[in-house]
């Protein structure tokens, strides 16, 4: 079974990004050769309508077979709200919020961000997987692009 990635808008827009786009290109690499199967949700598609065209293109670049679309549904609402909440993450970080509850919700194999402040940090992954736990959800694995880049070994 192919694992079930959800992609947060900051690894689309990583692409275009001088800091991260080898890295990111390195990881859609994967994704064009349908090693993933990749989930954007609501909240994706609303940052991204708000994104430049170039951007836009490259998800639809990703093979349909490949890609699924998730509703931001009343559960990963509830799930969002207590996160924010509880102070894991602040209210103008909702949008995180919703993308780590999604993922969560639906029991991804792993959500993968660029988000290093609200998502893809240490102490907050453990915040957001006591909450999971304490609620009866499975913990989320949460990862950079960099964490899915295959490495040729010279040995």
């Amino acid at each position: 079974m192919k694992l079930r990635v959800y992609i947060d808008t900051s690894v689309v827009g990583g692409y275009f990004d001088e800091e991260f786009e080898d890295v990111t290109k390195l990881f859609f690499d994967r994704v064009f050769k349908k090693d993933f199967l990749v989930y954007f949700s609501e909240v994706s598609e609303a940052e991204l309508s708000l994104a430049p065209d170039f951007v836009k293109d490259l998800k639809s670049k990703i093979p349909i077979d490949c890609y699924r679309f998730l509703e931001l549904d009343d559960e990963s609402r509830e799930l969002a709200e207590t996160y924010i909440n509880e102070k894991v993450l602040g209210k103008a970080s909702l949008d995180d919020a919703f993308h780590i509850a999604v993922a969560t919700v639906n029991r991804l194999d792993v959500l993968v961000s660029w988000n290093f402040k609200h998502i893809v940090n240490y102490d907050k992954i453990k915040l957001f997987n006591s909450i999971n736990l304490r609620l009866g959800y499975p913990l989320i694995e949460i990862r950079s692009p960099k964490e899915f880049v295959r490495y040729e070994s010279n040995d």
